[in-house]
C-alpha cells in the first residue's frame, strides 16, 4: 500500500495537473487505497521549446526520464530525483504538474498512476545519467520511437502551451 504522504502529494497533483489523459481522475477516486506504485516522469523543454530531453531505454524507445516513487517520497521529489539519476541535469519544476496519467510500463505489470512534471532547461547543460542509458536532446519535430508514441503529442502540446505562456491552466 502507497504511504499517505505520498498518496496525498500524489491526489493533490493529480488534480492540479494541466492535462488529464486515460481518465486518471476517475481511476484514482476508484482506488481509495493505493497498492501499486506510482510512477513520476519530467518532461524537460528547452526555452526555445522546440526540443524535449529524452533517454533511450533498452525496451522503452525514447521516453522521457521518470521511474517509480519510493516509500514516503512526494512524485514531485521522485521526478527531481529521476531527472537527476537519469540525465545529470537538476532543475526546478514548474509548480504546476504538466499531466496526469495512467499507464502500464509492462504488459505484466497493473496499470499506474503517472504523475508528469516538466522543467525548462538549456540544451547547453552537460548531460550524464545512468550507463546504458543515454540521454538526448530531440526535436520535437521529429518523430522518435517510444513504448509511449502518445506522448509526442503530448510533449508537443505542453511545449506550445509553455510557449505561450497557457501552461498553467486546468486540464
Amino acid at each position: 500500500m502507497i504511504d499517505k504522504l505520498t498518496r496525498d502529494a500524489a491526489v493533490a497533483d493529480a488534480c492540479l495537473a494541466t492535462s488529464e489523459f486515460d481518465d486518471a481522475l476517475a481511476w484514482l477516486r476508484a482506488r481509495p487505497e493505493l497498492t501499486e506504485p506510482l510512477a513520476a516522469e519530467i518532461w524537460v523543454i528547452d526555452p526555445t521549446y522546440s526540443h524535449v530531453l529524452l533517454v533511450e531505454h533498452r525496451v522503452r524507445g525514447l521516453v522521457a526520464p521518470g521511474g517509480t516513487v519510493e516509500h514516503r517520497e512526494t512524485p514531485r521529489a521522485a521526478a527531481v530525483r529521476e531527472l537527476r539519476e537519469e540525465t545529470g541535469v537538476a532543475g526546478d519544476l514548474l509548480p504546476t504538474p504538466a499531466a496526469v496519467g495512467v499507464r502500464s510500463y509492462r504488459a505484466d505489470w497493473a496499470p499506474t498512476l503517472s504523475l508528469v512534471y516538466s522543467v525548462v532547461v538549456d540544451r547547453a547543460v552537460p548531460l550524464g545519467g545512468e550507463s546504458g542509458q543515454p540521454p538526448k536532446w530531440v526535436n520535437l519535430d521529429d518523430t522518435w520511437d517510444s513504448m509511449f508514441p502518445e506522448d509526442r503529442g503530448r510533449i508537443r502540446a505542453h511545449a506550445r502551451r509553455l510557449a505561450t505562456g497557457a501552461a498553467f491552466g486546468v486540464h
